[in-house]
C-alpha cells in the first residue's frame, strides 16, 4: 500500500496557484520535498493534512482519502511544521500528558527516551527553549505516538549538524519498518540526498519530477564545454546552464549526449539549482 498517494492537486490563491501535483510516497520510504521559498512545499504539506480547503484533485492518507475518518487517520501521523506549535507556558512534562490525551498509542516510556536522548529538560517552559531544542520536542512529540507517516515542514532546521545526523538516522530507522513512510521538505538538501528514496522537486507551484532519488541522479549529469559544443548537442539535451569566462557548465540527459563528450556526476542540489535557477 502507497502511504500518500497524490493526484491533480490544485489550489489557487489568485497570486500564486498550485497546479495539477501528482505524487506518491510508498510504503517503507522516504520522499524529499524540495523547492525555493514559496514553490509551495508548505502549500502542499497544509492541503495534505487538511489544514486549508483544495481547489481540486484527491489525496488519500494510508488508504483512506484525508478529509475523511480524519480523527482515525490522524493517530496514524506524526507530524512536525516548521511552527510547532506548542504553547510557550508548556513544559516538556505537561506536553507529554496533553499527548497521553491526544493520541491513543501514546507511549510515555518512549517520549521520555526520546527526551533524554535530546538532552531536553522535562520542567522549563517552552517559551524558553531554543529553535533547536523546539524541533527536538516536536520531533520526540510525532514519533512518541508509534505513528505510521512522518509528516515533516523543515523539521531539521535550527538543528546543529551533529543533532541533524542523529535526527536523520531515527527517521532512516523508522523506515525500517515496511508499514512506515516519511515525507520531509527541507532546505538542507544535503539532509534530503543521504536520507531519501524518492524525490520531487516544486518550482513556482509546478512540479518539476518525481521519482527515485538514484533514478533521478542517474538521468542527468554535468559536462564542461564551450558555448559551440553545447550548441551542437541535440535538441532537449541540455535542462540547464550557467556560463562563465572559462566556458558553459550545463546539466543535461545523459542518454542524449554523445560519449566523446565528458560527463560529469551531479548531486541533489546542484540538480536542483540548475532545474530551478539555471534551467533552459
Amino acid at each position: 500500500m502507497n502511504a500518500l498517494e497524490i493526484k491533480g492537486l490544485t489550489k489557487d490563491y489568485g497570486s500564486f496557484r498550485l497546479q495539477g501535483l501528482d505524487l506518491t510516497l510508498p510504503s517503507g520510504c522516504i520522499l524529499g520535498l524540495i523547492g525555493e521559498n514559496g514553490a509551495g512545499k508548505s502549500t502542499t504539506i497544509k492541503l495534505i493534512l487538511d489544514m486549508i480547503h483544495r481547489d481540486g484533485g484527491t489525496i488519500t492518507l494510508l488508504g483512506r482519502d484525508n478529509r475523511e475518518q480524519l480523527q482515525l487517520t490522524k493517530q496514524d501521523l506524526g507530524v512536525v511544521l516548521d511552527d510547532v506549535g506548542i504553547p510557550g507556558c508548556l513544559t516538556a512534562r505537561q506536553v507529554g500528558n496533553v499527548m497521553a490525551h491526544t493520541f491513543d498509542r501514546w507511549d510515555p516510556a518512549l517520549y521520555r527516551e526520546y527526551l533524554q536522548r535530546f538532552f531536553l529538560p522535562e520542567a522549563k517552559p517552552f517559551r524558553t527553549f531554543s529553535r533547536g531544542m523546539q524541533m527536538k520536542l516536536g520531533i520526540a512529540v510525532a514519533l512518541s505516538h508509534h505513528p505510521k507517516l512522518l509528516i515533516l515542514d523543515e523539521a531539521t532546521a535550527g538543528l546543529d549538524p551533529v543533532v541533524r545526523e542523529e535526527v536523520l538516522d531515527i527517521f532512516n530507522e523508522f523506515t525500517r519498518d515496511e508499514s512506515h513512510a516519511v515525507l520531509i521538505s527541507s532546505h538542507i538538501v544535503t539532509d534530503l540526498e543521504k536520507i531519501c528514496d524518492y524525490i520531487a522537486i516544486l518550482h513556482q507551484g509546478k512540479l518539476l519530477c518525481c521519482e527515485e532519488k538514484d533514478a533521478l541522479l542517474e538521468r542527468f549529469g554535468l559536462v564542461q564545454c564551450s558555448q559551440e559544443q553545447l550548441a551542437q548537442l541535440p535538441a532537449g539535451a541540455v535542462q540547464g546552464q550557467r556560463s562563465s569566462p572559462y566556458g558553459v557548465r550545463a546539466l543535461v540527459l545523459r542518454q542524449l549526449v554523445p560519449p566523446e563528450l565528458h560527463i560529469s556526476p551531479v548531486n541533489l542540489e546542484e540538480l536542483f539549482v540548475f532545474l530551478v535557477k539555471e534551467r533552459v
